[in-house]
């Protein structure tokens, strides 16, 4: 495939240059005619012209060189006294190549010794000298010059603009994979510690029930660390290993709702609304990340036995509360929870709030769009 982008210009510039002779012998010969031209055209004047068009075909490849070659065909070829005639487009075509392919540290000078040697041969044929003399060759190197140069500003920002959308899509990515790291890591660990608490409480008095919560402990370990598993591999697009194990959604949370009674809070759902058949899949996660994440801080903050999940489908969108009923709930300080549930809720274009709900309990609530009729 480079092998194919690289030959493309080189087949281009290959025609460009053949074209160029072509036309530069035809129209040569027309403006060098005895009855035109004070020197007449001749063999020596056609191979300066020929040149000058055929090392055009490597303009991208060797700009420099090519300005350098191009640049002493048309200084000879002016100082011979031919008339003005299609050497010059060559002359302006090198000196655009320059501009536009080469490190400015060398075309920038290249083209002023351009400039100074065409400069010349106003000197040798006087008649031509003066202002307009003057103005028309600085005009030969500074227009294609400006010319490539605008253009190489240009791509250059291009290149730039590209590299930084990557760079934020990358960004972008890293970000979202962090969040499901740490929803899946907190809220497991959040589990395992409150099991861990009732183990060693008991541990002494009652072992049977230390057992229970032991077991809870490697049950929770196990499928924190599968589901971490799945969300890597899918980030690595893994693709095996991701295919086998379920992403997680809202029609998931019988699992969740095990887990966290296993911990000590009892949670009670209550669904309403039409169902929509398939959510999308970002808004299907990111409902079930709020849930989570929502559970997560009402086990590690409010020492609630009790929460309530509500679910509502609504036109154009879905309603997810999640509340319960102690009044001392805080999240902490220096949490990023709430403040990742509202960056993924906004993402997607959602309304989310977290805060003393009207029964003096705690509520969070985010409205996700589901891109259907509202």
């Amino acid at each position: 495939m480079e092998r194919v982008k690289h030959a493309r210009p080189l087949f281009g510039d290959g025609v460009l240059a053949a074209l160029l002779t072509l036309g530069g012998v035809v129209g040569t010969t027309f403006a060098g005619s005895p009855s035109r031209a004070e020197v007449p055209i001749d063999v020596r004047g056609y191979v300066l012209v020929v040149t000058a068009a055929v090392v055009l075909a490597v303009r991208r490849r060797w700009p420099q060189a090519v300005l350098a070659v191009v640049a002493l065909c048309t200084w000879s070829y002016l100082v011979l006294g031919y008339a003005y005639g299609p050497i010059l487009i060559s002359f302006m075509l090198a000196v655009y190549s320059a501009a536009r392919h080469a490190p400015l540290n060398r075309a920038v000078p290249y083209s002023l010794a351009a400039l100074a040697m065409t400069l010349t041969h106003l000197l040798v044929h006087s008649h031509r000298l003066g202002l307009f003399g003057v103005v028309d060759v600085s005009a030969w190197v500074f227009v294609p010059f400006s010319l490539g140069f605008a253009l190489r500003t240009r791509r250059e920002m291009a290149v730039r603009a590209r590299a930084e959308a990557i760079r934020q899509s990358v960004d972008d990515e890293r970000l979202r994979v962090a969040q499901e790291v740490h929803d899946i890591v907190g809220h497991g660990l959040a589990a395992i510690k409150m099991q861990a608490d009732v183990a060693l409480h008991v541990l002494a008095k009652k072992p049977d029930q230390a057992e229970v919560a032991l077991e809870a402990i490697s049950r929770t370990s196990s499928e924190a660390l599968d589901e971490l598993r799945a969300t890597l591999a899918m980030v690595r697009r893994a693709g095996t290993e991701a295919e086998r194990s379920p992403v997680p959604s809202l029609a998931r949370l019988d699992e969740l709702r095990r887990r966290m009674a296993e911990a000590g809070v009892y949670v009670r759902l209550e669904n309403s609304g039409e169902p929509v058949a398939a959510l999308p899949v970002a808004v299907d996660l990111t409902g079930y990340r709020i849930i989570q994440e929502s559970l997560t801080n009402v086990l590690r903050h409010s020492g609630a036995e009790q929460a309530t999940v509500g679910i509502r489908y609504e036109p154009g969108g879905v309603l997810i509360t999640v509340s319960n009923t102690v009044t001392d709930y805080s999240p902490g300080e220096g949490g990023s929870g709430i403040s990742g549930m509202r960056e993924r809720v906004l993402a997607l274009g959602g309304e989310f709030t977290a805060g003393p709900s009207p029964d003096d309990g705690f509520e969070v609530r985010a409205r996700l769009p589901t891109g259907g009729p509202s």
